[in-house]
This record gives structure tokens, sequence and C-alpha cells, in this order.
């Protein structure tokens, strides 16, 4: 039996997003920009997968921008943002556990001449939202921290922030990497004060290379692929209408059940911490107030690569972090103080709501055998 937990990496597409994009390729394959009928068939199509996502984060179809996925989203809010502002205001804060997509865009953004303001968790692990605020100044020209950590699960404290950096500099744009939150937590675009939220197609069951940006009314952003002016010209290149159809599928399926599916994967997670509890040696690394679909755990003298491919061998699939880093530490874990031999162990174990408690009992069975077979 597959037992398949890696899904903060990709989640299985459903069935609803999976006959929407064969639907668009079969049916719906024009091109959205063609003026003609078959054109204009596709472009309803995409229409309708805009509203849906749209709707599900309380703002009007005008503000969502498709993509190629959540990494060029990322890329276009700092890059475009920075573009756009960073004239005369030269200062990015972003907190020190962002995706590689933002860190290394921030990065690049450092080498020409932006001042680059990573914020750190204190000392007792937890962010705080007096600690951006205290990051910016009148220099600053954006903000951007992730909502949910994709490592450990962590809830970043955005809405505070945000509104709290809107109260004392108006003019600072925010973003918010919300990947591991859409669909799983509530993300409304005002009430998180965000100017630009991105977010990805296949971790909610869609499909693989489609994402979007939202871009709040007002907020310029200038184009990082230029050409053909598709997406009001801020993200030229025509369209891939099968891959938007699943993304607006799969909105269409989960929005309304985000409470009742949380509530389930809360008690998944509890079920797992009760049985992990059991077993010498192995250490809960996410907090416990942190997203319930992921799950950081240490196999405590076990090389996590080495335990990944234990499970593997019984068809058991987890990762050992981002999935971006293929293995490698991506300094996350050190930032929240889970370092050296809790680092080198730590196993990643992510939930959806068809997750079930059988699925985490072979788990269970097979860490623990794991835990005494497997050699450091």
């Amino acid at each position: 039996m597959e037992v398949y937990l890696d899904n903060a990496a990709t989640t299985k597409p459903c069935a609803e997003a999976i006959e929407a994009a064969v639907e668009a390729m079969t049916d719906n394959y024009g091109n959205p920009s063609s003026l003609h009928r078959v054109g204009l068939n596709a472009q309803l199509l995409m229409d309708g997968a805009r509203k849906a996502i749209a709707d599900s984060i309380g703002v009007e179809s005008g503000c969502i921008i498709f993509t190629s996925g959540a990494t060029e989203s990322n890329n276009l809010a700092l890059r475009g943002a920075s573009a756009a502002y960073g004239r005369k205001r030269k200062k990015i804060v972003i907190s020190a556990v962002e995706h590689a997509s933002v860190e290394e865009t921030a990065a690049d953004l450092e080498k020409k001449g932006f001042e680059i303001v990573r914020v750190s968790p204190r000392e007792d692990g937890k962010y705080y939202a007096a600690d951006f605020v205290n990051a910016c100044d009148d220099d600053t020209c954006l903000i951007s921290m992730m909502y949910v950590n994709n490592e450990t699960g962590y809830i970043m404290p955005v809405k505070e922030t945000f509104s709290a950096v809107k109260r004392k500099f108006p003019e600072i744009i925010t973003h918010t990497d919300c990947v591991q939150a859409y669909m799983k937590l509530p993300v409304k675009a005002n009430a998180l004060s965000a100017d630009l939220i991105s977010l990805s197609g296949h971790k909610i069951h869609g499909a693989k290379g489609v994402g979007a940006i939202y871009i709040k009314k007002g907020v310029r952003v200038l184009p990082v692929v230029t050409g053909g002016k598709q997406e009001k010209g801020i993200r030229s290149g025509t369209e891939s209408v099968p891959l938007i159809a699943a993304f607006g599928a799969a909105v269409k399926k989960l929005a309304p059940t985000i409470s009742e599916r949380y509530e389930k994967v809360s008690r998944l997670k509890a079920y797992l911490l009760d049985k992990l509890g059991g077993i010498e040696g192995v250490t809960v690394n996410s907090p416990e107030d942190g997203s319930p679909y992921v799950v950081n755990i240490s196999a405590v003298g076990k090389r996590s690569e080495i335990m990944l491919h234990f499970l593997e061998s019984k068809e058991i699939y987890v990762s050992s972090g981002s999935a971006c880093s293929k293995g490698q530490q991506s300094g996350v874990l050190g930032q929240f103080s889970i370092r050296d031999k809790r680092a080198d162990s730590a196993l990643r174990i992510s939930m959806t709501a068809e997750t079930t408690e059988e699925q985490l009992d072979i788990f269970y069975e097979a860490l623990r055998e794991g835990m005494e077979k497997v050699r450091g």
C-alpha cells in the first residue's frame, strides 16, 4: 500500500482538475487571445478559473494574473515591485525563513544595490510583528513574508505585521507567499493587508506549472516577462488554458470546505503526534499551533536521507525538507533553533484531508522499525 505523505511538495490532482484540463485540451483548445469563437471559448474557460480564485481571496477578477507557478509569482512580486518603487527606496524586508524563490530573488536584488533585511525569530523561536516594523523605515519599498513555513508549518504573523506596517509606513508594498496556506487556512487579501499574494496550483490538487499572483488595484508591478501583452501586459506569453482550468476546478472544489478539512487534518496531526510519542529518539520540530498540514520531526541519530530511502523501500513517501532543496539543508530549520543532529535527521510529513489514520499507522510502524534497523 502506497503511503504518500509529501503533500507540501505536491498534491495528487483531484478528479475535477484532471477533467477540466482534459476538456480544455480536447474541446476548448483555442488560443484565448484569438478573436474567433474557438479562442473566445478558451478565454471564457480561463475567466471562470480567474473568478473562482479571485472570489476565494475576496478580490475582483481583474486583480488575478496567471503565472507558471508560485516561483514566478514570487519573482514577479519582488522584482516587479522593486523595479516600480525601488528607484529611491532601496530597502526590502523579508523573513529569514522564506522559500528559495523569495530568498534567492532577494539575494540577487541585493547584488544590484538593494538593502535586504532578513528578520530572524527571537530566542523563543517565534516571530513578532514588532521586529518587522522596526526593520522598516522610509527607505523601504517592499516587505515579503510567507504565511505558512513550508518546512515546519510555522504560521507567520502576516496579518499583524502587514497591518502594523501599513499604519506606520502606508507606502510600503506588502507581499505574502501563500503557497502552503491557500485552501488550508482562510486567505483574504483585505484581512491580511496584502498588496501582493502568490498562489500555486499543484499544492491544492491542481496541476503543476500554473500559479497566480494577486495584485491590488493601484499597485504597480513592472513585468519580468515581456511580449504579447497577455495578462494585462504584466505576464506575457500564451496562457496554459488546461492548467488554468485545472487550477480553477481545484479551487471550486476546495474553497467551500476549508474549515472542515482543517479540523480533520488537525485530528490527524494529533493522532500522529500521539503515536510518535511512543518512539524513543523522535523529536517534534513543528510548533503545536502550526499548520496541521505540515509536521516536521527528527529521527535523532538517523540521517534524513538514509531514513527517507528506508521508508521509500516500504512505499512510504516523506521528505527531508523543501522539495526545491533536493535534500540539502536550507538553513530554515537553523533559524528555528533546529540544528546539528536534529537538523541532520529531520523528516517532513505533510498531509491532506485525504490522508487516513491507517496510512499514519503504517508510517509509524515503519519509522519505529527504521529507528531500530537504520544505521546513522
